[in-house]
């Protein structure tokens, strides 16, 4: 099919359960044409909690899941004011509550047909679905994205996004792509923090820079039999916070603070036992890019400079949101999401439903 560039708003709600991204994008769904605008919707502490509460599929979700939508119609329509014009189409990822491909099953709760109709713009929601039930991980989504972006980049080259799980896409200098999770990312430190200081985050990595790390505990750590699977994997939010929770039990706030940061640091550096060569470069998108107990720590561990996707003009705050803005047009076009070397799927997958505005099934 062939489709023009189109102007598009991609949409993502991420595992850290911080807010809403938009941002605009005008993309064919192979090379990117121009960036628009971007903003950030913060969720309010009472909808965070309501989030929370139905991780893993319990409790209100339909409740949710509609206040869920109408939140992104409202960034939409933010978005729209602040940039003017029209776009046409929005790639809406949703929020996950569930991931256990293991089992063929991921759960991305938002409504596409409710977002469609709130909106009068034609969605792609449901990116993870076709992945998951061929037998894939459904994870990580943005590899493509990262392609795209670094097509002039020296190879290889390591693109990390900390999120609440973090995800490194590697792109070989023979044009290879291969993705993963590495472990957590930010969701043990946030809900750590959370507990133990009423703060959502560890703003500025402070509360960790003033810890001790436990030796002892990174060692149990990496022992975990996660670290020793090659990619693609793929890991729940909370994946980690039964050992995680064991191995900070009891510690102060700053030492907790500390070794779970430093749990993330281990398992980005016990990714590369998996990577066919080493990254020349690792750049890193998310929030954790801003955390420089994180980015130090990264830097010495992996024996590299470790920067900030900023220093090679990408946004790092509407990233994620772009991929999605790409992802949906991919997925009218009917081209691949993901790739065998990315999710572990049989073959490369395109995925996503089309919802047209007005109407209440995709098609």
């Amino acid at each position: 099919m062939g489709i023009r560039a189109m102007r598009v708003i991609g949409l993502m709600s991420g595992t850290s359960l911080d807010g809403i991204d938009a941002a605009r994008i005008d993309t064919d769904g192979e090379t990117i044409q121009a960036f628009g605008p971007s903003l950030t919707l913060p969720y309010d502490e009472d909808f965070r909690d309501r989030l929370r509460a139905i991780l893993g599929g319990v409790g209100p979700v339909a409740e949710v899941e509609r206040d869920l939508t109408l939140r992104h119609a409202q960034a939409v329509r933010a978005l729209l004011a602040e940039s003017g014009g029209t776009v046409d189409l929005v790639g809406f990822h949703g929020q996950t509550i569930l991931h256990r491909p293991q089992e063929r099953r991921t759960w991305q709760i938002g409504d596409g047909a409710l977002l469609a109709r709130e909106l009068g713009i034609d969605v792609v929601a449901d990116f993870r679905q076709a992945d998951v039930a061929a037998g894939g991980q459904g994870a990580p989504l943005v590899p493509l994205y990262h392609a795209a972006l670094a097509c002039n980049l020296d190879k290889p080259l390591a693109v990390l996004n900390i999120g609440g799980v973090a995800n490194l896409t590697y792109l070989g200098s023979d044009g290879s792509i291969l993705a993963f999770d590495t472990g957590p990312g930010n969701a043990l430190l946030d809900d750590w923090m959370l507990a133990q200081t009423g703060q959502p985050f560890d703003q500025d990595g402070r509360l960790a820079s003033s810890g001790i790390v436990d030796a002892q505990a990174l060692d149990r750590f990496a022992a975990h039999p996660y670290f020793a699977q090659p990619g693609p994997k793929s890991l729940d939010r909370d994946e980690f916070a039964q050992l995680a929770g064991s191995l900070v039990a009891g510690k102060n706030p700053a030492d907790g603070a500390a070794t779970l940061a430093a749990l993330t640091i281990k398992a980005v550096a016990l990714a590369l036992r998996h990577l066919p060569e080493r990254p020349r470069r690792w750049v890193v998108c998310g929030g954790g890019r801003r955390n420089p107990f994180l980015m130090a720590g990264l830097e010495t561990k992996l024996g590299i400079p470790v920067e900030p996707v900023e220093r090679q003009g990408w946004d790092g705050d509407a990233l994620e949101a772009q991929a999605f803005g790409f992802l949906a047009v991919r997925a009218l076009k009917g081209l691949p999401l993901t790739l065998p070397t990315t999710t572990g799927a049989p073959g490369p997958m395109t995925g996503g439903r089309v919802v047209r505005a007005g109407r209440k099934t995709g098609s």
